[in-house]
């Protein structure tokens, strides 16, 4: 069988994910080298963190992390858009769950409820045939064997994409775009909000303007990526 794997190897040579160089047989997804150095955050270690500074007074939170730090052309950023364009889900669940086993073992998140991805507006999921955000948050949800609940938050219009718009115009984009089918769902729960990457935290203080509403609600937020310095 390992013979066999070789020579598929030859004729449909795998790439990494992240660096694109030629996977070798026991490798997957992303070369060890990837693995191991491609830039992680380590906000969860540091509760008072990069992250969780940018949404001081803007969006009360618990706790707030990201699994990796996205720069321009860099690694993370091949990673990202092999996720969102080259149907790349299972690369999303993946990490997803990697991020969630460190997380335990660190203690960080314990307490949340369940799982709300940022939701897409229904003609880009038609289009994309999934939400990579979702992805992300099966993976975590695995592991810590918690509710996901991707219609608790709806997208109720569609909006231009973020990538090149600076911070304010990125808040003008998403302003009013999140409504709660049903707010009583999440009431009196920790709800952890995933997104796939956060640069200004637009989308976020978005989220919390419909979230806000409902009774008890305690909001942490964890993302594949952070790239606000990328973006400012």
């Amino acid at each position: 069988m390992a013979l066999i794997n070789d020579f598929m190897s030859l004729i449909y040579p795998r790439h990494c994910e992240a660096c694109g160089n030629t996977l070798f047989s026991h490798e997957n997804l992303l070369c060890n080298y990837c693995r191991v150095n491609l830039p992680r955050s380590e906000f969860h270690l540091h509760p008072v963190n990069e992250l969780r500074r940018l949404f001081d007074g803007r969006v009360p939170l618990q706790e707030a992390s990201a699994y990796y730090l996205y720069e321009k052309s860099g690694r993370v950023q091949q990673l990202v858009h092999a996720i969102k364009y080259q149907q790349q889900q299972q690369l999303a669940e993946w990490i997803g769950s990697c991020y969630a086993e460190e997380l335990f073992d660190s203690g960080a998140f314990t307490s949340v409820d369940v799982i709300v991805p940022i939701p897409l507006h229904k003609n880009k999921l038609k289009l994309r045939g999934y939400n990579q955000s979702l992805c992300f948050a099966k993976g975590l949800g695995t592991v810590w064997q918690k509710s996901i609940l991707p219609e608790a938050l709806e997208r109720s219009r569609a909006t231009a994409t973020q990538t090149r718009k600076k911070k304010y115009q990125r808040w003008e984009n998403v302003e009013g775009i999140f409504t709660l089918p049903s707010p009583s769902t999440l009431a009196h729960k920790h709800v952890l909000l995933v997104d796939d990457v956060i640069t200004t935290g637009a989308t976020i203080e978005a989220a919390w303007m419909a979230l806000q509403q409902v009774e008890g609600i305690r909001l942490s937020v964890l993302s594949l990526a952070f790239a606000a310095r990328a973006f400012a």
